[in-house]
């Protein structure tokens, strides 16, 4: 469903990436580790359109990515990609559900129709009840989950996660990465977790290592 080839990208006179080809399928968990500085935010981020390689492809499906107007891109993104972050970035003036819905409301869904999709997922959170809630009012764990929902709202393609349990302790962190894999169970979701995380790494269905800008299995 996913498939990089041959991408590169480099930053004045760092290399960071070396003809990385990367191959994901539908539905499945895959955790990119190796160690800081070895490329994997870089890659994450050309994975998810965030950043161009300076050559290679990224196919989505069909889909010439990077053959894309920036705007058709920005679309593609809002459309086909979810994001999870270390840090939960939700607006802080908006509520749980308010959060949840913007993507949506962005890509044109009427507000009743992506109400109705977020606390369907707030409630497989298990956070509906913070539904009214503003982030300041919710734990870390729950804002976590809050941001899972948010990349789940527009049933995106595939998940892009960047370190999202390094700012939770063991026990909500081990609650996240389990949440991962009911939402593939439940809704054939494509997780890609960039992790230090070794406990998330080996639950993964595979495992990418990045070492030097290069990448092996």
């Amino acid at each position: 469903m996913i498939t990089a080839t041959d991408i590169n990208k480099s930053y004045g006179d760092l290399h960071v990436l070396k003809d990385v080809s990367v191959s994901i399928e539908k539905g499945e968990v895959v955790s990119i580790v190796g160690p800081s500085g070895a490329g994997k935010t870089t890659l994450l981020q050309i994975l998810g359109t965030l950043d161009r390689p300076d050559s290679g492809s990224l196919h989505y499906g069909d889909t010439d990515v990077f053959g894309l107007k920036e705007r058709e891109l920005a679309r593609f993104r809002n459309e086909h990609i979810g994001f999870v972050f270390q840090a939960h970035h939700l607006l802080p003036e908006f509520t749980a559900l308010e959060n949840v819905c913007i993507p949506a409301l962005i890509r044109g869904v009427p507000l009743k129709e992506a109400s109705a999709r977020a606390m369907e997922l707030l409630t497989f959170m298990k956070v509906d009840h913070r539904a009214s809630h503003k982030p300041k009012a919710m734990s870390g764990g729950e804002q976590q989950r809050v941001a899972v929902a948010r990349a789940l709202v527009n049933n995106p393609m595939a998940v892009l996660a960047d370190e999202p349990s390094g700012n939770l302790d063991t026990a909500h962190a081990r609650e996240l990465h389990e949440l991962f894999f009911r939402l593939r169970d439940q809704y054939n979701q494509t997780f890609v977790i960039v992790t230090h995380n070794e406990e998330l790494a080996s639950m993964a269905d595979r495992k990418i290592t990045i070492i030097d800008g290069k990448s092996s299995e």
